[in-house]
Order: C-alpha cells, then sequence, then structure tokens
C-alpha cells in the first residue's frame, strides 16, 4: 500500500485567513479578516455565550442547555480549554464527580473579538 504524501498542519486561530476581506465601517474601523474559528463553531460558541452570562455552569448544565451528547460537548469544551478560553474545575459532590466550568478573561476578550467581528460583517452586509 502506498503512503500518503499529505502533510497536515496546524494553525492557530490567528494564523487562518478567511475568505473574509476587510471591511470598513462608517467609523472607518477596521475588522480584522480573520474569522475565531475556534469560537466559530456552534458548541464552542454556545459554551462561551452561556458561560458570558453565567459565573459558572456544570458539565451537565451546558449538556442540557445546547442539547448536545456528553462526547460532543467534552471534545468543544476540552478544545476551548487547551485555548485558556474556559476553566474546567472538577470536583466531587458526596460521591458523584461534578465538572464546573469558566469563562477566563482570555475567553471574553475573544468572545468579545468575534461579536465585533460579526456586528461588522453584519453592518457592512446591509450597507453593501
Amino acid at each position: 500500500m502506498a503512503k500518503s504524501s499529505t502533510v497536515r498542519h496546524e494553525h492557530t486561530p490567528r494564523e487562518r485567513s478567511g475568505s473574509i476581506g476587510s471591511v470598513k465601517g462608517p467609523s472607518r474601523e477596521a475588522v480584522s479578516p480573520d474569522l475565531d474559528r475556534l469560537i466559530h463553531e456552534r458548541i464552542r460558541l454556545g459554551i462561551v455565550s452561556a458561560l458570558a452570562v453565567n459565573r459558572s455552569l456544570t458539565f451537565n448544565e451546558l449538556k442540557a442547555l445546547l442539547k448536545t451528547t456528553d462526547g460532543n460537548l467534552s471534545v468543544h469544551a476540552r478544545r476551548l480549554e487547551e485555548a485558556n478560553y474556559i476553566l474546567c474545575e472538577k470536583s466531587f459532590d458526596g460521591r458523584l464527580p461534578k465538572t464546573e466550568y469558566r469563562l477566563t478573561a482570555a475567553g471574553r476578550k475573544a468572545l468579545e473579538r468575534y461579536l465585533n467581528h460579526m456586528e461588522a460583517l453584519i453592518r457592512a452586509t446591509r450597507e453593501g
């Protein structure tokens, strides 16, 4: 069997460039063409958004809120944790394990940048 010559490159969100060009609004502020793909994914955006309006949420609360599976939530939460967007604290409530998530300052800042970017795209679309 022949080996594949495909090379996989890992990119951080800042290294990626989307097909969306720079957008200039009426206030002439430039919006980066880079969309934070880490947050842009539906489940991750849900996690970060839910944590932005709650001090903390447990794994089961997030799972119910986002209507997702254990495996799906844990994979997406791990990616956000690796990016330092959320903190994960594991403890026990009696004999039951409890996983609690909180949004970090970096996560809040990333969400704010993401929302500003999306608002600028919406404005540009409506004006264009």
